[in-house]
């Protein structure tokens, strides 16, 4: 039989919080803190005790208009906090080497993806955590969007039946001009944005058993490495995975799109991923679901951006007091999606 639109509104779209939130302190204050992290922790109840960047006026204005105490002078300072402190590091993959070896050790860390900027680099990281004996995850938070949690459940009650086709389709025109460090980047859309999807797929529906995968440049933005990409992957179970992402869509809303569509058996799902819609202003996630071929709109608390940014956080404080078991963006497991990524390069000649 299948669930009832009331009875798919009672899944859990939001992951728990810990029973006794730890303060944060989070490296790098730029706009992925001001548009996510911030507003996320704080709607979660998750405190935010500091802040720094090289750029100490950006800091101190991010602090002062979300209320966060203090904005710390150096960075040494910002490292030099109670042990209960999580570090929360937003920043990009080249400031990581220089960064992870100067926090104590034994401590609770939150890495911004990607986990470096090949699977060579993701390896010296991996081992950096490991030698400091980090309790440490990377932020993949679309794994943590309500839509996705409401999926996953489905997936795990198996009411979807056998999956035998996953597609995602992001159709859009991306702001690339917003984020400089990203010109000149031997490898850009897998690593940065394609990676969302790619450990989203591996983490629901296991390790891919084949990858065939391209990555294309614009001629519109000639100092981007690519801005479309072309993935197809094998599961163990025959279902198809597809990945196509086409950033350069300069025509209008009609036509974009950014989709997760999965079919099953038994049924189908369609998740809007809005953000990727207007961005960064975005537009709110949807999804709909279909059972003997009656779709089904659930009604979301929330998308993935911000909301979906505190299930990273959230989920590395209850594995480190105890209250998760599984760790589920650990630094191990990212290593897997960056060996992913690895593959899907190679597989374009790259």
């Amino acid at each position: 039989m299948s669930p009832t639109s009331e009875q798919l509104k009672d899944i859990a779209q939001s992951w728990p919080m810990p029973s006794r939130p730890r303060p944060i302190i989070i490296i790098g204050a730029g706009g992925i803190v001001r548009a996510a992290h911030l507003p996320a922790y704080r709607a979660a109840g998750l405190p935010v005790i500091g802040v720094f960047d090289v750029d100490s006026a950006r800091a101190t204005e991010l602090a002062r208009d979300f209320g966060v105490p203090r904005a710390f002078a150096t960075l040494d300072e910002a490292l030099a906090t109670d042990e209960s402190v999580v570090f929360d590091l937003a920043l990009p993959p080249l400031a990581l080497p220089d960064i992870l070896p100067r926090i104590p050790t034994g401590r609770a860390v939150l890495v911004q993806k990607p986990f470096g900027i090949d699977l060579a680099a993701a390896t010296a990281l991996r081992d950096i955590c490991r030698e400091r004996k980090f309790i440490a995850a990377v932020n993949f938070q679309l794994r943590f969007a309500p839509n996705m949690l409401v999926m996953r459940d489905l997936l795990a009650r198996r009411l979807l039946g056998r999956i035998v086709d996953i597609e995602v389709r992001v159709c859009v025109n991306t702001p690339w001009r917003n984020w400089r460090f990203l010109r000149g980047l031997p490898r850009m859309e897998i690593a940065l944005h394609s990676i969302h999807y790619l450990d989203l797929l591996r983490s629901v529906f296991g390790e891919p058993v084949d990858v065939v995968a391209r990555t294309f440049g614009d001629a519109e933005t000639p100092d981007l490495h690519s801005t479309r990409t072309s993935a197809i992957l094998t599961f163990s179970d025959k279902a198809r995975g597809v990945v196509t992402t086409h950033h350069a869509h300069r025509f209008g809303r009609r036509f974009q799109a950014s989709d997760l569509r999965v079919e099953g058996t038994n049924g189908a799902l369609i998740a809007k991923m809005g953000v990727n819609l207007n961005y960064p202003s975005g537009e709110p996630d949807e999804l709909a679901v279909a059972f003997d071929r009656q779709w089904n709109d659930i009604p979301l608390c929330g998308s993935w951006f911000p909301e979906g940014f505190a299930g990273p956080m959230q989920n590395l404080q209850r594995f480190a007091c105890g209250e998760d078991a599984v760790l589920h963006t650990g630094v191990e497991d990212a290593w897997r999606t960056m060996e992913l990524v690895e593959t899907c390069y190679r597989s374009s000649g790259l």
